[in-house]
């Protein structure tokens, strides 16, 4: 079971960010960067809003690092981890458009990327840009559609849909990967299905343990129906996590202790089907977070 992180300071929801991040900036990414990368981390992940509107804003705060500038940055200051939009709102802008970012990026760094997409939820920042808030999903639908043409290996890519009709455009230059992964997000019925028909991965939304088993059922069964038998990911987010014995509140919800029990607690998810988890750690500091970081992939990691 493969391990990957979300990258702090990047974006800073209240749902999730640490109180060190709000004075943090580019330096303290890329140390975190680089040190996921050293403790043999699967990923690195960054989130997609364009703007934040006021009523969100004490929920969500209005950080946001833009995921195709931060992935290329970190592109040129990694080697070997892969580059994860979790998620990208890809109903926000043309293919094109993002077809043209993403295989730039994949591009760039010799062929790291996976695209994750999803749907989105903010009403405000869809109607600021001139997109389709209420028919997101099927936006989303044939973007998906469009996006597997714009990135597959044609100079020339060609796509014919009720919303988009596009050929005879050159895009140079073209991705690395001769198939870039797409990774859908999204746990509500019509993204679960959208991940088991058009993704190459499924990118769960704060499932708990518990939902984890019928939905991954559902997704093989629309698989197995639609006679797909293409190599498929299933994700995971796991619990926070504080690798040994905390000497503060790290909250209920945190897994902590030994390498061992993590391990254990971890590898329920292979269990259940799981393919790659992704992790997150409470600190204090960025060297808190690049000890748990190390300690993680020093003494966890080589258990699951």
């Amino acid at each position: 079971m493969r391990y990957g992180i979300q990258l702090p300071v990047q974006s800073q929801s209240t749902l999730y960010a640490e109180p060190w991040e709000a004075g943090a900036g580019p330096g303290d990414l890329l140390a975190v960067a680089r040190a996921a990368e050293r403790a043999g981390f699967g990923y690195l992940a960054c989130c997609d809003h364009v703007a934040i509107p006021r009523r969100l804003a004490p929920a969500m705060s209005t950080v946001w690092y833009d995921p195709v500038a931060t992935l290329a940055h970190l592109a040129a200051v990694t080697e070997r981890v892969l580059l994860l939009s979790h998620v990208a709102v890809v109903g926000l802008r043309h293919p094109l458009i993002t077809a043209k970012q993403y295989a730039t990026v994949d591009h760039l760094s010799g062929g790291r990327l996976i695209l994750g997409v999803g749907a989105g939820h903010v009403e405000e920042e869809f109607t600021a840009l001139g997109a389709d808030f209420r028919r997101r999903g099927a936006v989303l639908d044939e973007t998906i559609d469009a996006l597997r043409a714009a990135l597959g290996p044609e100079e020339f890519p060609e796509h014919h849909g009720k919303l988009y009709d596009f050929e005879g455009l050159g895009q140079l230059p073209r991705p690395a990967q001769e198939h870039v992964p797409v990774w859908v997000g999204g746990s509500s019925p019509p993204a679960v299905r959208r991940a088991a028909l058009k993704g190459d991965g499924w990118l769960p939304q704060g499932d708990p343990r518990d939902r984890l088993p019928p939905q991954i059922a559902r997704i093989r069964q629309l698989r197995e129906q639609a006679g797909i038998e293409a190599p498929f990911t299933v994700g995971a987010i796991a619990e926070p996590l504080y690798v040994g014995t905390p000497a503060w509140h790290v909250g209920r919800r945190t897994l902590t202790g030994g390498p061992d029990r993590l391990a254990e607690s971890l590898r329920a998810y292979r269990a259940m089907g799981v393919d790659q988890i992704q992790v997150r750690f409470r600190s204090r500091s960025r060297s808190e977070l690049i000890d748990q970081i190390a300690a993680f992939g020093a003494d966890v990691g080589p258990h699951l």
